[in-house]
């Protein structure tokens, strides 16, 4: 008989909790605001980059933004796939090919295939943004059962460990790698035990990353974006009764938009910030973090 805390299983399916998740942005009655806020530079011009999580939300207004910064963008994401359209429609009318590539991250094997997909398309790889993830909330660390703890790592930090194995071989000198860390690794999060828990050790593999990868011409960096609009907290990350105010608590007094945090993934892609690696960058509306 198998053990009732373990899972027995190195790959976990959606949980009974994460039908309506990570939710569809179509379906918000305020949207969320992604469009770039400025025109483009040529910063990525020539550039070949994976987005995950890049349907909606900060993925998105990544995804849209290096687009218009020239790159050539694939799209990874679970199975929203009307807004996974949107975001592939607007890359186009910046002028950028696309890929779209629907499926669970926490599979090595369909990390292996997203890049083999876009090596086979574009014949290499530049840039590799770790976006996707998920939340579950929790009053008491009692409810957090082991398929939801399993899953969330499997989400949060297996992904990106699967996505740098599966592109390391095709990254040259000059690549970078940005991985999306939280403020809740830096300030805790009472409600959301393992997902913060996950920001962490999304931050210690940004960080030993750049060491190991550092010396190869390659940087790795992280954004910690605080509250912010997207499709993830209103369908089921955060409890119905903490959205009235949400995001409230920032000294701004107001929960940021995904266009306001794909710049920071933009000037680490690019050579803008070719002297920063190990590095976090913090769009979380004024709260001070040391890090």
């Amino acid at each position: 008989m198998s053990d009732p805390k373990s899972v027995d299983t190195a790959f976990v399916e959606e949980t009974a909790e994460e039908p309506r998740m990570p939710g569809h942005e179509t379906a918000l009655d305020r949207k969320p605001e992604w469009q770039p806020r400025y025109p483009g530079s040529g910063r990525l011009a020539g550039k070949v980059a994976i987005v995950t999580g890049g349907d909606s939300g900060i993925g998105r207004a990544t995804a849209v933004l290096f687009a218009r910064e020239g790159a050539r963008v694939a799209i990874a994401y679970l199975e929203e796939h009307d807004d996974a359209r949107i975001t592939r429609e607007a890359c186009e009318k910046e002028g950028a090919e696309v890929l779209l590539s629907a499926g669970d991250l926490g599979d090595p094997k369909h990390c292996d295939g997203l890049v083999r997909a876009v090596i086979d398309k574009w014949g290499r790889l530049d840039v590799l943004v770790n976006n996707a993830g998920e939340q579950h909330p929790d009053e008491d660390v009692g409810d957090i059962t082991v398929e939801q703890l399993q899953r969330t790592f499997q989400t949060n930090i297996f992904s990106q460990f699967y996505m740098v194995q599966a592109a390391r071989p095709h990254l040259k000198k000059g690549a970078a790698i940005v991985n999306c860390t939280s403020v809740t690794m830096y300030k805790g999060s009472a409600i959301l035990l393992d997902y913060s828990a996950t920001k962490g050790a999304i931050t210690a593999f940004t960080r030993s990353l750049s060491e190991n990868l550092v010396k190869d011409g390659i940087r790795v960096n992280a954004v910690a974006p605080g509250p912010i609009w997207t499709p993830l907290n209103p369908f089921g990350g955060q409890p119905p009764e903490k959205m009235d105010d949400f995001g409230e608590n920032t000294p701004m007094g107001r929960p940021g938009e995904p266009n306001e945090v794909a710049p920071a993934f933009l000037f680490l892609a690019c050579e803008d910030s070719s002297y920063m690696s190990g590095q976090v960058l913090h769009p979380n509306g004024g709260v001070i973090v040391n890090g």
